[in-house]
C-alpha cells in the first residue's frame, strides 16, 4: 500500500500558507516592537524575508531532487551518505522532530489560548492549558482522513486566512497614519552594534512567523508532479506571506502607536476596534476579528500537524525508526499511527509559555537541522551526481551560504540558556543514535 498523490500546486501552496500565517504575527508584533525599540520592525521582516527566501531555495532544490515523505530526513540522509554520516544525520533529525513537532504544535495551541483571552476575560491558567490541549485533539481529528479531503479543507482554510489578513490590511490602509507608522527613532537610522543585535532578536521572531514554507517538503509522496509542485509552492508561499506581513504590520502601527502596541497582547483586535469611530461597533468588530484569528490559528496547526506526521512514517518505512510508525490506514491510506502520536505528544507542551516554546523551537532546529541542510545542498551537488536535480537554486551557491550565515547569526545572538539547551539536546540525540545503532531493532 502506498500514499495517494492527491495534492496539486493550489493545495500544496494553500497548505504552506496556512502553516505560515497562524497566530504568530498577531501575538509577536508587540514583542518585535519591544525588541527593536520602535516601529522599525520592517528591518526584522526584511531580514527574515531574505533568510526565508534563501533557505526556501535550499529546500526547493533538495525537495525537487528527493521528493519523498519526511523531507529533511531524506535530504540529510542522502547528502551526508558519501561521508558515512547519512544514518546519523537522518536519525538526529528524526530525534529532534519528536521535540520540535510538539513544540511547534503546542506553540500554536498556546497562542490560540492566549488570544482567546480577549474574549474570555476570566480564563484561568488551568482553563488556558485545557483549551490549548483540546485544540491539539481537534486538529488531529480533522486530519484523520485521506489526503484529497485534507487538501480541499486546506484551500477553504486559506480563503479564511486571506480574508482575515485582507480585512486588517484594508482597514489599516483606510485609517492608518503613515507618519506614525514610519516615526522611526534616531537609533533606527544609526547602523551600529545595538541595531544589529536588535535585528537579530526580532529576526528570530520573524522567522518563527515565516516558518512553514518548508511544510510541503514533508508530504512529497502525496504531491502530483512533486519536482515541479514543491519548488513553486515554496517560493509562492514565501512571496505571498512576506507581502502580507510587511503591509499588515505597517498599517497596524499606523493605527496603534508603537508604545501602546508594545504593551498589548491582542494587537489585531485592538487595531480593528480603533478603526471604528463608534466604540460599541468597534468592540463588536474586535470580537469578530478575534474569532477569525482563532480560526486562522487552528488552520495553521492543521498544516503543521499534517507535515510533521509524515516524518516518523518515512523513517519507519526505511527501517530507521520504530516500525509501528510506518503503518497506513487500511482504507484512507495515510499514516494514522504517526499522526495520532504527533498530536498526542504535543499536549504536555501546552503547559509552557509561548516565549519558551518559540525560543526552544528555533534554536534547536538551527543547530540540529538548518545549518546542516545549507551545507547539504552543496554536498549533494558535488558528491551525488547520481541524483537528478530537476530544480537548481538561483545564483547557486549564494542562497545556501547566505542562509547558513544568517542562521548562525541568529543562533549566536540568542540568550545563552537557549544555546546551552540546544547543544545539550544535540549531544543527547547523538547518544541516542549510538544506542539505536547498537540495537537497531530494539523497541
Amino acid at each position: 500500500m502506498t500514499l495517494d498523490r492527491g495534492m496539486g500546486l493550489l493545495q500544496a501552496t494553500a497548505t504552506n500558507i496556512i502553516g505560515m500565517v497562524g497566530v504568530g504575527p498577531f501575538l509577536t508584533i508587540p514583542f518585535m516592537v519591544g525588541a527593536m525599540g520602535g516601529p522599525h520592525i520592517l528591518y526584522a521582516w526584511a531580514f527574515g524575508a531574505v533568510l526565508a527566501l534563501c533557505d526556501g531555495l535550499v529546500y526547493a532544490e533538495l525537495g525537487a531532487a528527493l521528493p519523498g515523505s519526511g523531507g529533511p530526513y531524506v535530504y540529510l540522509r542522502e547528502a551526508y551518505r558519501p561521508f558515512g554520516l547519512g544514518r546519523l544525520a537522518a536519525f538526529v533529525f528524526i530525534f529532534q522532530v519528536m521535540l520540535v513537532a510538539p513544540l511547534s504544535i503546542a506553540g500554536g495551541a498556546v497562542g490560540f489560548a492566549d488570544y482567546l483571552g480577549f474574549y474570555w476575560k476570566t480564563m484561568g491558567p488551568v482553563q488556558h492549558n485545557v483549551v490549548a490541549a483540546a485544540l491539539c485533539v481537534v486538529v488531529t481529528a480533522l486530519l484523520y482522513r485521506d489526503i484529497a479531503s485534507i487538501g480541499r479543507l486546506a484551500v477553504l482554510m486559506l480563503i479564511i486566512v486571506l480574508a482575515t489578513v485582507g480585512w486588517v490590511i484594508v482597514a489599516g490602509v483606510v485609517n492608518a497614519s503613515w507618519s506614525q507608522a514610519f516615526d522611526f527613532p534616531p537609533e533606527a537610522r544609526r547602523f551600529d552594534a545595538t541595531l544589529v543585535r536588535a535585528i537579530g532578536a526580532a529576526g528570530l521572531l520573524a522567522m518563527y512567523n515565516y516558518g512553514g514554507y518548508n511544510n510541503v517538503c514533508n508530504i512529497g509522496d502525496e504531491l502530483r508532479e512533486p519536482h515541479r509542485t514543491m519548488p513553486r509552492a515554496i517560493v509562492l508561499s514565501i512571496v505571498v506571506v512576506v507581502a502580507l506581513y510587511v503591509v499588515m504590520s505597517t498599517v497596524v502601527l499606523g493605527v496603534v502607536p508603537w508604545r501602546e502596541a508594545e504593551q498589548t497582547r491582542t494587537i489585531a483586535s485592538l487595531f480593528i476596534a480603533r478603526t471604528f469611530s463608534d466604540p460599541a461597533t468597534g468592540q463588536t468588530a474586535a470580537l469578530a476579528m478575534t474569532v477569525l484569528i482563532l480560526i486562522v490559528t487552528a488552520s495553521s496547526l492543521y498544516a503543521v500537524v499534517l507535515g510533521y506526521s509524515r516524518i516518523p512514517y518515512a523513517a519507519a518505512r526505511d527501517g530507521q525508526f520504530f516500525e509501528v510508525f510506518g503503518r497506513l490506514h487500511p482504507t484512507k491510506r495515510f499514516p494514522h499511527i504517526s499522526l495520532l502520536t504527533i498530536g498526542a505528544v504535543a499536549i504536555p507542551f501546552c503547559f509552557f509559555t509561548l516565549g519558551q516554546l518559540v525560543s526552544w523551537l528555533i534554536l534547536v532546529q538551527i543547530l540540529v537541522q538548518f545549518v546542516w541542510q545549507c551545507a547539504g545542498v552543496i554536498l549533494l551537488r558535488r558528491y551525488r551526481p547520481d541524483i537528478v536535480k530537476p530544480f537548481r537554486m538561483w545564483l547557486y551557491p549564494l542562497p545556501a551560504i547566505v542562509s547558513l550565515a544568517m542562521w548562525i547569526y541568529i543562533f549566536v545572538t540568542a540568550p545563552v540558556a537557549g544555546i546551552l539547551f540546544s547543544v545539550a539536546f544535540l549531544a543527547t540525540a547523538i547518544g541516542a543514535y549510538t544506542a539505536f545503532a547498537r540495537y537497531p531493532r530494539a523497541g
